[in-house]
């Protein structure tokens, strides 16, 4: 929230304040410099110290220094033993600050988030002020008043919990007291915002792990806390479908010696929702039916339980605001009150398994005691189980459609709509409710109605700019309605479009949690936009709470409303301000790289131009659905094929393709009648309006991620002919004469709409410099190995989540880098290879914004190195000679670099690879993807106008990819990049040696491929 502020403090003639002074008036993002001189640290290293404390902090968030003497001599050591917080920072930058003038300013990086130092002299004096990034604008403001030695007027931009904030989750993890984050942390869950929840539970391990704070707690206090953090961050792992992690969460916690019976139940409860989440009834039913262990079944009152369960924990923290339905709830619950609630969930997790199972009565029977259970705790006064009593009011109400009692049926679903909306107004959890009554009237033959409900989900995710991860399985017979109706309704396919955007995968989800990490800790003007935008959050969601009490009290209460009004006014005004703010944020690419905003079909539409089609796909379940769009019109349809089958059909290509056998990549004759079987899945319907099309702009999602479309095949002639030729003994290798799709269509991979959209808006790089290539690192000690592929090796790395050191060992020749930079020609190239090629040197070079191409010719290691590890996407370089290189440009990394180009080239990454199932699931993926989720999206966000990636390992046999790569780049001025990659595949398409899809169809644009390559000056 951007506040008014005025500065209150005691001055005297000198050019310093003498005590303290509040920065912010207003929330909680109130801040205070306090007087650091009864610090015997402070008083013996500077001449005056103020400590920066904020109410939203539990610790100071940074100091502002003034030091006499106008020397630096020794600063950075002072600064390090002042503020007792360990950073790693860059050579000092000038700048000119607002109202300041010239400043030095180091950027730090340390395991509590970003750190900021601000250094400024003035005559014989050196003013110096240092803390977190995201609370920059406090202590600039805050410098400003030392060093006027005056109250200063300005605005401050606070990095507060809100309702859209994992991005602050590590920072808020570190300055808040642990049960708040705890408490928001659950809150998350409860709206249903499962990505947040997740990085506010990981952020809460990581400082019970490094706050020396944690070090007064008892051995068993220790081991509940980071029980509770684990087994939440598995439960939301699973909401997310990131089963394996999730099944590693669970696994570790289960080997923690926990005796409290609350944390028992906890655990209980979320393994048996993760096997829910898998469809494993049974496995669930199993888990809930386990006796406790060591025999935790009963608590008596006088039990000591340090934490709060999940549905209880959200009162902690004291949110007055979170008052609905008139429940009141004064006082903490006691031990047992919270295994109560935790029990009463268990039984609503069995009702669901029973009614899932076909047992309706029984289940309700089950869930009818549970909701009595809940009630009965405190006369059913406890508002933090609001959602659980939301879901068992669906679940009765579910069970009742299964009996025939549909009147009943309905009116239980409605009132789960009606406590949510007073509870959670406007939120994931709230559009789940209002997804089942949906399916309800569609089930019904109520399509009008069910219209109604599911427009209004839609209206709502995107009035918050919010999305629906994890609710594609509720909204099934939304999409299905839509997908019958079409041919009748061509209007419906708005809708349809519309519903596709909302579903962000939860691979993109987490990855998207991330990236707004890193925007949100930086201290560039769209990080201060992005903070603001947070804070607005939170306003309106607090403001939407309150204002569905006071409509629900005006019911019985005529007098209330004037405060309605004044209420809602207040809610509409902090919508412009949000407004005004995110259209402001839109010219940063950073911003649009997270952004979850979508397009509405006519803006789609408009944006295509002749000769193009945009195909998207989404699915959902078992099902896949389709749209296409052109200046024609649009249209959508379900697959004839489910995804279980489309995901079989690539699985049997990417064998033929490219596959780990004993420790060797291999590649198999391709299954040509599968291509051509596949094409006709995607594509049948649409097949005239696509062979109309000379650019496909495609949006992949599930197992289509894993695979290049170009590779489908379009014409049945080519197959009839190369199967007639092979039976009589030709060569299974020789394609030729195939009819690839991508012989005859460039393409081009879209993020999403809005991305491509961007991607096309977006002017060319002014960069001066044409080129820069970055390759060959340089090897450990140890064998160096000719590398085959540019992929991951197959064995294994470390126990730790770490990488093989072998990896190091395959360094690609920079020949490649050599031939690229000779192609494209131009104004300046440069080359960056062998020990020069480290992270640290890339991420400290100031001059990426003057090249208007990037080329990475190394490995990429973009799927987890074991399953149950996270996906944390890399490009592979040198080792820096400092202790802090990792060896590895990581995609948060990337994302925080500087670029101005108008293409990155990933001559290096292996989106599925070798990896299993589950492994690839992890990646982020239903099925593949890592590289688009993570490295593409990063240098998208970093500031490249487009990306082009590869689908597998770049092959280097008949040196495929150098000859890929030099017609790519010998493209004539002003060519189209995706029609200059299309000529140069059709080369190797040609040639017996290389007409295997393996090796010229791998790569893939990512944004606008009719942007030109070469640009014509």
């Amino acid at each position: 929230m951007s506040l008014s502020v005025a500065l209150h403090a005691q001055a005297d003639d000198h050019a310093l304040l003498r005590d303290s002074f509040r920065v912010g008036t207003e929330g909680s993002a109130l801040c205070q410099a306090q007087s650091a001189a009864g610090d015997p640290a402070s008083r013996t290293m500077f001449d005056r110290a103020w400590t920066m404390v904020c109410r939203d902090a539990a610790r100071p968030v940074g100091q502002i220094y003034a030091l006499r003497s106008g020397e630096d001599a020794g600063l950075l050591e002072r600064l390090t033993a002042s503020r007792r917080v360990a950073v790693e920072c860059s050579a000092a930058g000038g700048a000119t600050l607002p109202e300041i003038g010239p400043a030095l300013i180091r950027n730090c990086t340390g395991a509590l988030g970003t750190y900021r130092i601000v250094t400024v002299a003035r005559g014989r004096t050196l003013y110096v002020a240092q803390g977190y990034a995201a609370y920059a604008s406090a202590l600039d403001l805050g410098l400003r008043s030392v060093m006027a030695g005056r109250t200063v007027p300005g605005k401050v931009d606070i990095a507060t919990v809100g309702s859209s904030d994992a991005g602050f989750a590590r920072l808020q993890a570190a300055t808040l007291d642990p049960q708040t984050v705890l408490a928001e942390g659950y809150r998350r869950n409860a709206s249903g915002n499962y990505a947040e929840a997740a990085e506010f539970f990981d952020s809460l391990t990581d400082r019970l792990a490094r706050d020396p704070e944690t070090g007064k707690l008892t051995p068993a206090e220790r081991t509940n806390r980071a029980h509770e953090y684990l087994v939440n961050r598995g439960l939301q792992l699973s909401n997310l479908g990131l089963f394996d992690q999730a099944d590693a969460a669970f696994a570790k916690a289960r080997t923690m010696a926990t005796g409290d019976a609350v944390q028992l139940r906890l655990r209980r409860n979320f393994e048996a929702m993760h096997h829910i989440n898998q469809q494993d009834l049974q496995g669930a039913l199993a888990i809930l039916d386990r006796p406790l262990a060591g025999g935790g079944t009963a608590i008596a009152e006088g039990d000591a339980v340090t934490l709060s369960p999940e549905v209880a924990a959200e009162m902690s923290s004291g949110a007055s605001q979170a008052r609905a339905l008139g429940a009141r709830q004064d006082t903490a619950l006691t031990p047992a009150e919270r295994a109560a609630i935790i029990d009463a969930q268990a039984q609503q997790l069995r009702g669901t398994i029973l009614r899932l199972s076909g047992q309706p009565g029984p289940a309700r029977e089950v869930l009818d005691k549970a909701m009595a259970s809940a009630v009965a705790i405190r006369d059913g006064r406890v508002t933090s189980i609001a959602r659980l009593r939301a879901q068992l009011l669906g679940e009765i109400g579910l069970a009742f459609e299964d009996e025939g009692n549909f009147e009943q049926a309905e009116n239980n679903l409605n009132q789960s709509v009606a406590l949510l909306a007073a509870q959670y107004p406007e939120t994931v959890a709230l559009n789940g409710a209002r997804a089942r009554l949906g399916a309800f009237l569609a089930r019904r033959g109520r399509s009008e109605d069910a219209l109604k409900v599911y427009r209004g989900i839609m209206a709502s995710a995107t009035g918050n700019r919010a999305t629906l991860t994890g609710m594609a399985n509720q909204l099934q017979p939304y999409f299905a309605l839509l997908a019958r109706d079409i041919p009748q309704r061509p209007e419906l396919a708005a809708d349809l479009f519309t519903a596709m955007q909302m579903l962000v995968r939860p691979g993109a989800a987490d990855t998207l949690e991330q990236l707004s990490r890193e925007l949100s800790a930086g201290d560039s003007e769209a990080a201060r936009l992005f903070r603001q935008s947070v804070s607005l959050s939170r306003d309106i969601e607090r403001g939407r709470i309150a204002l569905a009490q006071l409509r629900q009290a005006a019911e019985t209460d005529a007098t209330l409303g004037e405060q309605v009004a004044q209420a809602q006014a207040d809610v509409d005004q902090l919508a412009t301000d949000q407004a005004n703010t995110l259209a402001s944020l839109t010219a940063y690419p950073q911003y649009r790289a997270v952004s979850p905003q979508g397009l509405t079909l006519a803006e789609m539409q408009a944006t295509l131009k002749p000769g193009e089609g945009y195909f998207k796909l989404a699915q959902l379940g078992d099902a896949f659905y389709a749209l296409w769009i052109d200046g024609s019109g649009a249209t959508g349809y379900r697959l004839a094929a489910s995804a279980t089958e489309v995901a079989q059909k690539v699985a049997t290509l990417r064998e033929t393709i490219s596959i780990d056998v004993n420790g060797a990549q291999t590649t198999y004759a391709l299954d040509v009648p599968v291509a051509r079987s596949l094409y006709l899945d995607l594509f049948g319907p649409v097949e005239q309006r696509l062979s109309a099309a000379r650019h496909l702009i495609f949006e992949p999602d599930g197992a289509m991620l894993q695979l290049p479309v170009n590779l489908l095949i379009a014409g049945q002639a080519g197959v009839d002919a190369y199967q007639a030729r092979v039976a009589q003994g030709g060569d299974e290798f020789d394609f030729r004469g195939i009819q690839w799709l991508g012989r005859d269509h460039a393409v081009s991979t879209a993020l999403s709409a809005r991305a491509f959209r961007d991607a096309r808006a977006a002017a060319p790089s002014s960069a001066a410099q044409s080129y820069i290539g970055f390759g060959d690192n340089a090897p450990l000690a140890g064998p160096k190995m000719t590398a085959s592929t540019r992929g991951v090796l197959a064995d294994g790395g470390t126990d730790d989540c770490g990488w093989s050191p072998l990896q190091w060992n395959r360094p690609i020749p920079a020949t490649e880098l050599r031939e690229a930079a000779q192609a494209i020609g131009g104004q300046g190239s440069e080359l960056v290879t062998g020990a020069a090629f480290t992270d640290e040197a890339v991420m400290g070079r100031r001059d990426l914004d003057s090249f208007r191409i990037l080329h990475f010719a190394t490995h990429g290691l973009v799927t987890p190195p074991h399953p149950g590890c996270p996906a944390r996407p890399a490009l592979l370089t040198s080792f820096a000679p400092d202790k802090f290189s990792d060896g590895l440009l990581q995609f948060g990394e990337i994302f925080d670099l500087r670029l101005n180009a108008d293409l990155v080239v990933l001559s290096a990454c292996d989106t599925a690879g070798a990896a299993g199932v589950e492994t690839t699931r992890a990646a982020g993926l239903s099925g593949g993807g890592g590289a688009l989720d993570g490295l593409v999206r990063a240098f998208i966000g970093a500031g490249s106008r487009a990306v082009i990636a590869s689908h597998w390992p770049a092959p280097e046999d008949y040196h495929a990819t150098e000859r890929l790569m030099a017609g790519l780049f010998a493209a004539a001025p002003d060519q189209p990049m995706a029609e200059a990659l299309r000529e140069a595949q059709v080369k190797l398409m040609d040639d017996p040696q290389t007409s295997h899809p393996f090796y010229w169809s791998g790569f893939a644009i990512i944004g606008d491929g009719a942007r030109p390559l070469i640009v014509h000056r």
